[in-house]
């Protein structure tokens, strides 16, 4: 099958998750105006205030409000529902696109894909880091996905989803036809992303990865991962994956071992 030709702004919606007061969501929504594929853009919100509507006025943006809130996952299946074209981005308030994103993604997209998603680089106090440790070992565990045929092999990508979660969540665009129902489970916080890749890597399809840096993901002390991490609540749901993949006296230590990029959030 052929990959997909022209896909334009009806096949592609960003769905803005807006929180509260962040000071960074306008300077998220312009990097979204900014692509080089136009692309409809959607406000979702949970706690709709003058702040966020002040925002989607200058910029002429839809809000969509999530009257009846259940939490983090509930948020992201929310704004995945509020995307109503075939491919969904559900951008993170904090973070950034560079303005070859969506052009990239739409470019190797077809209708085998599930998701597709590219590589970042990461925002943090003391500045722009386009590479560290973690970011190492993320790249090469997606290395097999580079490669278009493997990229339709569940055995591929649970193999990598087995030794820790590679997968960049404000990054990936979801292929709406291949989603059915909520696919971000509440009984997960912090990997509540990691458990949607798990679910949707049964699936048949493709995972289709870009290897460019193309969106910046901001980390800082007021991030919901970092308040995630600080309160603990991580290394439980490491243990709970790992078990999704393998024994538990191999899923501990493996947990245990994947704790250590956690130290990248403080």
């Amino acid at each position: 099958m052929k990959r997909q030709k022209r896909l334009t702004k009806s096949d592609h919606t960003f769905v803005v998750l807006a929180y509260k007061e962040s000071p960074y969501l306008e300077e998220c929504i312009r990097s979204l105006r900014q692509q080089t594929v136009p692309s409809q853009i959607v406000i979702a919100t949970s706690t709709d205030n003058p702040y966020i509507r002040g925002i989607a006025e200058k910029y002429s943006l839809r809000v969509v409000v999530n009257h009846n809130p259940t939490g983090i996952a509930g948020d992201f299946d929310f704004g995945l529902k509020v995307g109503k074209t075939r491919f969904v981005t559900v951008a993170h308030q904090d973070d950034r696109y560079e303005p070859g994103y969506l052009e990239a993604v739409l470019k190797h997209v077809d209708d085998r894909t599930i998701i597709a998603f590219t590589d970042y680089y990461e925002e943090h106090p003391k500045g722009r880091q386009e590479t560290n440790q973690n970011l190492k070992i993320k790249r090469l565990m997606l290395t097999p996905l580079k490669f278009r045929a493997l990229q339709g092999r569940k055995w591929v990508r649970r193999r990598i989803l087995s030794m820790g979660n590679p997968i960049c969540c404000p990054a990936v665009t979801f292929h709406k036809p291949k989603i059915h129902g909520n696919i971000f489970q509440s009984a997960f916080c912090s990997n509540m992303d990691w458990k949607a890749w798990e679910l949707l890597s049964r699936k048949k399809g493709s995972f289709v990865y870009i290897g460019e840096p193309l969106m910046m993901h901001r980390i800082h002390e007021e991030s919901t991962t970092t308040e995630i991490i600080n309160a603990g609540k991580r290394t439980d749901e490491d243990f709970r994956m790992m078990c999704l993949f393998w024994p538990r006296c191999i899923a501990r230590p493996l947990s245990k071992a994947y704790a250590g990029a956690e130290k990248n959030n403080h």
